[in-house]
């Protein structure tokens, strides 16, 4: 398929009420928060990691919509398999750039997360380079401080006789943030996508439903509950973009009301649009 001719930006906001949207292994699991001010943080890679989900749910099968960052096979199993299925010498040290490339483009075809974030794949006896995706997501923040809560919980199910021997319950933790109202924003690059992936029109289509779904089929109780309040597009009539992107990010603002004091809901908020695009850009609500 011809890969997409226009640059666009994107700004997501979304909430969780009573869960844990990305915990930090280096805090005990705890919501991840700024160290200097206390504002909720989610990775790109928490976020990347559910649109790859969802778009593997919805495609499972499907030729060109494989994941490879998933925990199936090693990384370098699936690059040796990209050599085969081109009739490449395997196995063998100090490849040349042909096959590299060859291998590369196969990679892109056949890996949708590759032909959408791109990919480090130049590990192994048979490397198949490194992909600048055309996707690019920042961390997502949190509108406002969090309060990280470390809720006690009783259990009933005790993991070993020897620990069954003190008792049939003990307590344990569930880390959780009451609410939280985040946004995250990001980039396609149309010039990356012509020029690498061939990132397309319909994979730019599955983003948006991806992005838009992502955590539908990713409740748990850790998570809580997590829902996806907005998605605003910017398309730029060109490749390579009519505007600098934090002048479009800087078109919706966020405003805790007036009358509330500790915010507890999505109604507690004010998303404000300003609709005065830059020539050349236009604005879609996908959400």
């Amino acid at each position: 398929m011809e890969a997409i001719k226009n640059r666009y930006e994107f700004t997501a906001i979304f909430d969780v009420e009573n869960g844990n949207p990305n915990g930090d292994p280096d805090a005990g699991n705890m919501p991840r928060v700024d160290p200097e001010i206390p504002y909720g943080i989610i990775t790109d890679v928490c976020l990347k990691r559910k649109i790859r989900n969802y778009v593997e749910i919805l495609k499972e099968g499907e030729a060109g919509y494989n994941i490879l960052i998933k925990a199936d096979k090693s990384l370098n199993s699936k690059f040796t398999a990209a050599y085969e299925a081109k009739d490449l010498k395997t196995g063998q040290k100090g490849k040349n750039a042909d096959d590299v490339r060859t291998a590369r483009n196969y990679m892109c075809r056949n890996y949708f997360d590759v032909r959408t974030f791109g990919a480090v794949m130049n590990t192994g006896d048979d490397p198949c380079g490194i992909v600048r995706g055309p996707v690019q997501i920042n961390f997502a923040r949190s509108i406002d401080p969090i309060c990280q809560q470390d809720v006690t919980i009783t259990r009933q199910a005790r993991t070993t006789e020897e620990r069954m021997e003190t008792g049939e319950t003990e307590m344990g933790k569930k880390n959780i943030v009451p609410y939280g109202l985040y946004k995250v924003e990001g980039y396609v690059s149309a010039m990356l996508a012509q020029k690498v992936t061939g990132f397309s029109e319909d994979d730019l289509e599955l983003l948006w439903t991806a992005i838009i779904n992502m955590f539908e089929h990713d409740h748990s109780a850790a998570r809580g509950k997590m829902c996806m309040r907005k998605l605003i597009v910017f398309k730029h009539e060109s490749s390579l973009g009519n505007a600098p992107s934090h002048i479009l990010f800087d078109k919706v603002s966020i405003n805790k009301k007036a009358d509330v004091e500790c915010p507890r809901a999505y109604s507690d908020y004010d998303v404000v649009i300003d609709r005065n695009m830059p020539d050349g850009v236009t604005l879609i609500e996908k959400l």
